[in-house]
């Protein structure tokens, strides 16, 4: 099948689960944010449903319910924050390993805010790149400033979570002095499509799905550095902002993704984000 037909279809079966996908049930106690375009600005919104409760401004900084109501339908959601800097763990659970043995502290690697995209959004493929993988994962969303903080305290700093495509180049990965390219291309981070704050972060299940067909499945309990755990140490060596994000590691296997494909990472209580992968432009 030609690419571009691929490409087409693949984007019109985007559109359709998009617009028709059941809302999310309501849970007691957890709230979801999100950021979204409407007719021509930048709005900041708690997702009640299929509906969205404006807010005055960004919900990281305790703004109030204006009262004006939009459907979610009409909206064009965002990446729900715009980080200073977004931080990753690798090697995170026991089934990524493989023959590795379990780390003593969490391995650290970086990605750049100019990698974060939106639900929807397109993930580039380099015209070099040869080995484009998904990585399905919770991720945190750090909501006031935190410097070396203790871990039983960590949690006081954590905005709530959202889900997120660690997207990786593994030629590059194994190549390159730096995980730079591999991990923090334009589009390698896709989050999405809501925060939600006041779930359990220990006991989450998460599920990446390439084309409808699950690849990745299993809960955040199995995580070998929990939320706390990492919160504290990334803290000790880089001051924490509000809006920044810590990817929390993927797990089990993963395997290539081409242009045509849609990936989607669906985090237990967050929601399902939905990317297509696409060819870069000549």
């Amino acid at each position: 099948m030609p690419e571009e037909i691929r490409l087409r279809r693949a984007l019109a079966w985007l559109a359709a689960v998009t617009l028709l996908g059941a809302p999310l049930p309501a849970q007691q106690g957890v709230t979801r944010y999100v950021r979204y375009g409407y007719q021509g600005r930048t709005g900041y919104g708690v997702l009640d449903g299929e509906t969205i409760r404006e807010l005055s401004g960004n919900f990281l900084e305790s703004p109030r319910a204006t009262g004006v109501t939009v459907r979610r339908a009409d909206v064009k959601l965002l990446a729900p924050v715009t980080p200073s800097k977004v931080i990753a763990v690798g090697l995170n659970y026991r089934s990524h390993l493989g023959e590795r043995p379990v780390p003593a502290y969490p391995g650290l690697f970086a990605k750049l805010p100019t990698s974060i995209v939106g639900p929807g959004d397109g993930i580039v493929m380099p015209p070099d790149a040869t080995d484009l993988h998904y990585e399905g994962e919770m991720v945190i969303v750090i909501g006031k400033q935190a410097h070396n903080v203790p871990e039983a305290q960590a949690l006081e700093y954590v905005f709530g979570v959202t889900a997120g495509n660690d997207v990786s180049e593994r030629a590059w990965q194994r190549n390159d002095l730096q995980w730079f390219r591999a991990k923090a291309s334009d589009t390698f981070g896709p989050i999405g499509p809501v925060v939600a704050r006041g779930l359990n972060y220990d006991s989450l299940l998460v599920q990446t799905r390439l084309n409808g067909e699950t690849r990745q499945s299993e809960r955040t309990s199995d995580l070998i550095f929990n939320v706390p755990a990492i919160v504290s140490y990334v803290s000790r060596y880089v001051t924490l902002s509000p809006g920044d994000l810590i990817f929390t590691g993927t797990p089990q296997s993963t395997k290539p993704m081409k242009p045509g494909d849609v990936v989607e990472v669906e985090v237990e209580g967050v929601g399902v984000l939905r990317n297509p992968v696409v060819a870069a432009k000549p």
